[in-house]
């Protein structure tokens, strides 16, 4: 097994951060192997905030209710953006673009472009024995993200990265066996997998270092998806310009 795929089966989400920041060569390597990931049609639909403003830090946190949005090395808010194949389109072009901008298909397109880009700058950071932490929780006030950073028409926000040096090191949380997300030629029948699975992660529960509980994988999702949230996103992706045919 190589140094890659170690470092790619070691992940752990890190919620602890010591109070030292990245320095610009750092977030550069970050931003930029964020940029090299494989993108659809050479949109490249996505833009990355870095937020340095205490301030700006401080509502995120607030927005989120995690302590580790504002504490950290660095902090990068994922957005899906497709204003800028816009800017330089006249009135006419623009208005001839307007089924391509709002329909589903560049929904996901930017989407999926963000979420690669992602990933390139969480292995990268993580190459370099930093810690990193996806944030959906923006979520839970997307108008108040959208508008603390200025975001035009076709961009929205939608999670964000704590980076840092890592004050705890968790353990790795464990993850659905290869047949439970895995099929050949066809999707395929996987409850006496998931039973496995909730054995397996009620245990990792009961025995974790931190926040030890009793539960399962399949008792928490049937939990998550009776309790609606975030209801307003819907409503916010259109309003912005997307998703909307």
């Amino acid at each position: 097994m190589n140094e890659m795929i170690e470092n790619l089966l070691s992940h752990r989400s890190i919620r602890k951060f010591k109070s030292k920041r990245l320095n610009q060569q750092q977030i550069e390597t970050i931003v930029c192997s964020a940029q090299h990931a494989s993108t659809s049609s050479y949109m490249m639909a996505y833009s990355i905030i870095g937020v340095t403003d205490d301030s700006k830090k401080e509502r995120l946190a607030e927005i989120t209710g995690q302590s580790y949005v504002k504490h950290n090395g660095h902090f990068l808010i994922f957005c899906a953006d497709l204003n800028r194949v816009t800017i330089k389109a006249t009135n006419d072009e623009y208005e001839n673009m307007l089924d391509n901008l709002e329909n589903s298909e560049h929904f996901l397109v930017s989407a999926i472009d963000a979420a690669l880009a992602a990933q390139n700058a969480a292995i990268a950071a993580e190459s370099m024995g930093l810690g990193i932490c996806y944030i959906g929780s923006i979520r839970n006030n997307i108008a108040a993200v959208d508008e603390l950073f200025h975001l035009p028409k076709h961009v929205i926000p939608l999670f964000g990265m704590a980076i840092g040096y890592p004050a705890h090191h968790p353990e790795s949380k464990p993850r659905l066996p290869i047949d439970a997300v895995y099929f050949e030629n066809g999707y395929q029948d996987h409850e006496d997998a998931l039973d496995r699975f909730d054995e397996k992660i009620g245990n990792y529960y009961a025995k974790r270092s931190e926040n030890n509980r009793k539960d399962t994988w399949t008792d928490q999702m049937k939990r998550r998806f009776q309790k609606t949230i975030r209801m307003d996103v819907t409503n916010h992706v259109k309003n912005k310009g997307f998703n909307k045919k």
